[in-house]
């Protein structure tokens, strides 16, 4: 999506991404490469959460990231 803090900040975000999700691989932050529908399959396969909450976990994260973030 334009626009998307996920994609376009994706290679200064990744390094936080096992920080906040310790369960997600190297491999899992390789193969979701900034796709926010890859990131949360992710965390729903890691996790077990449900839609409503995976968009919850990344949508507070991203506004840890950037507190002018929006949630799409």
């Amino acid at each position: 999506m334009p626009g998307d803090i996920l994609t376009g900040k994706w290679n200064q975000m990744k390094g936080n991404m096992k920080k906040w999700w310790g369960d997600l691989t190297d491999d899992d932050i390789t193969y979701i490469n900034g796709d926010r529908q890859k990131l949360y399959g992710k965390l729903q396969e890691r996790y077990g959460w449900d839609k409503a909450r995976t968009e919850m976990e990344v949508n507070k994260r991203l506004k840890e990231y950037d507190p002018t973030y929006t949630p799409m």
